[in-house]
């Protein structure tokens, strides 16, 4: 069973930064995806960061950035502590959002399938990150 627990959401100034944690529990050690997702209220979730990793190939191994998050968001793992990272600098008021922890038992070899909500069969729970101008 796949788990996934967000946390380090909040309240920041535009300008700032935030790190949000995501700690994830069951899944393998190949051949996963996992994404960062937002959603504001009456705007359609969309994907902002993804981190694949694939066993068997290296182009299936890779991360993507949404266009709107490129050179302010950066999303990384710890494998030990099984958690990624999404570090968000420069943070605008249309950040502001509830960001979303999936997973998919898949590598992802092209952006665009990176960023379907679709193919993600795991969620958490979301964390709340406001901007305040």
């Amino acid at each position: 069973q796949v788990q996934l627990v967000e946390s380090g959401g909040g309240l920041v100034q535009v300008g700032g930064s935030l790190r949000l944690s995501c700690t994830h529990s069951g899944l393998p050690y190949d051949d996963h995806t996992l994404g960062w997702f937002r959603q504001s209220p009456g705007k359609e979730r969309e994907g902002v960061a993804a981190i694949s990793r694939s066993g068997g190939s290296v182009s299936g191994s890779g991360t993507y950035y949404a266009d709107s998050v490129k050179g302010r968001f950066t999303m990384s793992r710890d494998i030990a502590r099984n958690t990624v990272y999404l570090q968000m600098n420069s943070l605008k008021p249309e950040d502001t959002a509830m960001y979303y922890c999936a997973a998919t038992l898949a590598p992802t070899f092209l952006q665009q399938a990176a960023f379907r909500s679709s193919q993600y069969r795991y969620w958490g729970q979301g964390t709340q990150v406001t901007v305040s101008s």
